[in-house]
């Protein structure tokens, strides 16, 4: 990410607010805007959409954005900065001219990708940006703040008055501490068993990669007990599991189910789930997605969590962590326009997930059960 062209490639971006239930999260922060504008490039932010993570309209205009009182006129630039997919009522916005840089998630939505395709418009997904050595760099901060939320909202509601089985976390001298089993030792697995340990629960972490396992053992010197991934030790953990916390990801693609039905029917009453893979599909057989205004439900006696957008429990602090990531992606878009990006970045290119009503990133083809176009054949 070098020199900038004279002219850039796209002379306006918009940010609209974000519309998905309790989602308080925004695309971009005032120095965001301030970078944009000092290349010369136009920001047009609706109305209200930062008082979620506290910032003031006032507050983008001090950078230099332009105020509008309405989406349309947000969704009106030559591009659109987002944090979460468009909901259906926003799909009229979409068209040929735009280029859309958000996070998509089309395996688990498929409904959008058939707009985006349908609109013929350009997607970026934050989800499927990926370096040369498999690093998602715009999903990591994400899943850091998830992975560590994901502990918290566990012993919340393992409290009785929430639904719980009324057990503590780290327990109490003399008394066994929470049994916290963690399915991935990606970002948010390693993120969700870091903190489970600090809070002093008991903590196992599964995950298939022996070389990561091992690395998080050498992290934290046997305070997290980690185990292969496989049937036999996941039934015998998930039945004695106080909370299971599920973690896994296959980038662009749908979340394996590694937990089964008849796995949930054996854990103790009030034990919690809280599935953060949820928005690849969720790895839980039994779960389906929830939000922050109805967080939760029971099955087979266990409470289920699986909110799609837990970060925008902690906007302020999310917003903060992914425009850090963002922010230099969005920046290579507006200056050299979509082919010039992803000719220069290779993981821009990954990102693209449709273009010009192709789908252009290859996990989420086959999932979608729809041609897969190269993005170099699409974008030549």
């Amino acid at each position: 990410m070098t020199n900038a062209p004279a002219q850039p490639a796209i002379s306006t971006v918009g940010v609209p607010k974000e519309i998905k239930t309790a989602e308080h999260r925004v695309a971009m922060t005032p120095d965001g805007v301030r970078e944009f504008e000092r290349l010369g490039i136009s920001v047009f932010v609706e109305t209200g959409a930062g008082e979620g993570a506290s910032f003031t309209d006032d507050d983008y205009r001090a950078a230099g954005a332009d105020i509008v009182p309405t989406a349309a006129d947000a969704w009106a630039q030559q591009m659109v900065v987002k944090v979460k997919e468009p909901k259906a009522e926003e799909f009229g916005f979409l068209r040929e001219d735009l280029t859309l840089f958000t996070y998509l998630h089309l395996a688990a939505y498929p409904e959008v990708a058939a707009a985006l395709v349908a609109s013929k418009c350009t997607s970026v997904a934050y989800e499927t940006v990926q370096l040369p050595n498999g690093a998602l760099p715009l999903l990591a901060p994400m899943s850091e703040v998830a992975g560590r939320l994901a502990p918290q909202m566990g012993a919340h509601y393992l409290e009785r008055h929430n639904g719980g089985r009324g057990v503590l976390m780290g327990g109490a001298p003399g008394v066994q501490p929470a049994k916290v089993v963690v399915l991935g030792a990606g970002n948010v697995g390693w993120n969700s068993a870091w903190i489970a340990a600090g809070m002093e629960a008991e903590v196992v972490l599964f995950d298939k990669n022996l070389d990561r396992l091992r690395w998080v053992d050498q992290i934290n010197k046997g305070r997290i007990v980690t185990l292969a991934s496989n049937r036999g030790a996941l039934e015998r953990n998930i039945a004695d599991a106080d909370l299971v916390i599920g973690a896994v990801l296959v980038a662009g693609g749908r979340a394996p189910v590694v937990v089964t039905e008849d796995m949930v029917r054996t854990m103790k009453p009030g034990a919690v789930i809280v599935d953060v893979a949820i928005d690849q599909g969720g790895c839980i057989e039994t779960i389906h997605e929830t939000t922050h205004n109805d967080p939760v439900y029971f099955l087979h006696g266990v409470l289920h969590y699986a909110v799609g957008n837990m970060p925008g429990a902690v906007p302020h602090t999310s917003t903060y962590a992914l425009t850090n990531a963002t922010l230099p992606y969005q920046i290579e878009l507006a200056q050299f326009g979509v082919r010039g990006a992803c000719a220069r970045e290779a993981a821009l290119a990954l990102g693209l997930n449709t273009f010009a009503g192709h789908v252009t990133n290859a996990p989420v083809a086959d999932f979608l059960g729809t041609p897969f176009v190269d993005p170099s054949v699409a974008l030549a």
